[in-house]
């Protein structure tokens, strides 16, 4: 069976793009592996009429709307391969599957590369958090670390003031010069240079010389590219941008492979439930016309 389109990753994106061609009654498939990003977070915020409402129960509200649909085939696995062109591209999956469609769609969101502290990976999208605008106001105007991880984490750190008062741990990741110092004492944020040795409790940071400092969460900025290879594979272009690699893409939504498109984390920044969605939808309105002109 040729599908009009397959989508390949059925998170927010994903389906929100699905959706768009399900009402426009053409016949699609999603492939999902299961993985959203933000599946470690208890609550979504910042998301219009889901504010506070776990994500997970977000996704699954959303499946159950499109299985509403008679042309929707979801397909749970991890599509491995992608090859031919417009027209006439064929997805593989690792159980050997073959599906064939007449354009594709990557929305496979991103990995996110943490730094290596002990105790942090286990509390991301808990107590460990990359966007103010999701996090922060949960906690309370109470004190912040800002991990550093490169020159970037100073804007974070410029930012995070709005959320309460902010510590900012160098960790041998960058040094901020004069101007820069100066800029943060004027917002209030302190500098912290000795090393992070760890993180402990909730959200405490043990430094190397053993001082223990907490706080009522943690913000860092991990380095994102996207989660799977497989639009790489088929040729699609990948660019850098300040938080990491992306897939490039036209203002259609479309990667250099022509018939090919991409949206989401994957293929835009910065990044939120909200902002994925609106890009989906965007993405799925345009996969369509593509269909019809």
């Amino acid at each position: 069976m040729t599908h009009d389109v397959i989508v390949i990753g059925g998170s927010y994106a994903g389906m929100a793009a699905a959706l768009q061609l399900l009402r426009a009654r053409r016949k699609v498939l999603v492939i999902d592996a299961g993985k959203r990003r933000n599946r470690f977070a208890e609550e979504s915020h910042g998301f219009l009429g889901q504010d506070g409402v776990n994500p997970g129960e977000i996704a699954r509200k959303a499946r159950a709307q499109l299985s509403a649909y008679p042309t929707l085939a979801w397909a749970e696995g991890t599509a491995e391969q992608a090859e031919g062109e417009k027209n006439a591209f064929v997805v593989t999956t690792a159980d050997g599957a073959r599906h064939g469609a007449r354009r594709l769609l990557f929305a496979t969101g991103v990995s996110d590369a943490l730094p290596e502290i002990g105790g942090l990976r286990e509390r991301w999208g808990r107590s460990v958090f990359h966007c103010p605008y999701c996090h922060g106001y949960e906690l309370d105007q109470g004190r912040i670390g800002c991990i550093a991880t490169g020159p970037m984490s100073l804007h974070q750190a410029q930012l995070l003031p709005e959320w309460g008062e902010v510590t900012l741990f160098l960790n041998g990741s960058f040094a901020p010069d004069a101007a820069q110092r100066a800029d943060l004492a004027a917002r209030g944020v302190a500098i912290e240079e000795t090393p992070v040795a760890r993180l402990e409790g909730a959200a405490d940071v043990r430094l190397a010389d053993g001082r223990l400092l907490r706080f009522a969460g943690l913000f860092t900025a991990s380095r994102n590219a996207p989660s799977s290879p497989i639009a790489a594979r088929l040729g699609c272009a990948l660019e850098e941008t300040p938080f990491g690699i992306q897939i490039r893409t036209d203002a259609m939504k479309e990667t250099t492979v022509s018939g090919a498109f991409a949206c989401g984390d994957a293929a835009r920044v910065p990044h939120s439930v909200s902002l994925a969605v609106g890009d989906g939808a965007w993405a799925g309105a345009q996969l369509h016309r593509s269909l019809v002109f």
